[in-house]
């Protein structure tokens, strides 16, 4: 079926500032990351699976290459060894990234307080969100990303946030 374009109306139109049409795109399309260690992973999976189904908010496409993501999950116990690791998975994303600490042990290390586990991973990269429990329950997860979604769709998110973040990796 074709279109008159005689008979379309001519008071419609719409208007939108370039940075909210930014911030709608990246709301809805956000490419997550899992960088998994412990019980929390699991969590993730009944988050992905369709009981929770994360893909009904736009975040669908895991990826498995940090170049190809734009928010990093870092769920579960992390150490000093994997320190350099996940700063180095955190580096290669490109701009503008997201970070979700999920679980007490991402979050503040957990009830683990030795000589080998991070006490959070924010000692070493920049966290926007921090998803508390020992693990999470799936809807908490669900809430940071709405909230994630909603600081994008309402231009909240400072891309400048994280200039002068120094980790305690940054001067290796």
């Amino acid at each position: 079926m074709e279109l008159d374009p005689h008979t379309l109306p001519t008071d419609t139109a719409i208007t939108t500032t370039l940075d909210e049409a930014i911030g709608w795109a990246r709301e809805s399309s956000l490419w997550p990351m899992i960088f998994g260690t412990a019980c929390c992973a699991i969590e993730f999976m009944s988050v992905a699976a369709s009981k929770y189904d994360i893909s009904r908010f736009g975040a669908e496409v895991v990826r498995f290459s940090p170049r190809q993501a734009d928010l990093l999950i870092v769920a579960g116990t992390i150490t000093y060894k994997q320190g350099p690791i996940l700063k180095q998975i955190y580096d290669q994303m490109s701009e503008p990234k997201w970070v979700v600490s999920m679980g007490a042990c991402a979050c503040s290390g957990g009830f683990y307080d030795n000589y080998t586990t991070m006490q959070g991973i924010d000692e070493i990269i920049p966290v926007d969100l921090y998803v508390g429990g020992c693990p999470p329950r799936p809807e908490a997860l669900l809430d940071a990303l709405l909230s994630l979604q909603n600081d994008l769709r309402t231009n909240t998110y400072d891309p400048e946030r994280h200039k002068d973040f120094k980790g305690a990796l940054d001067n290796v």
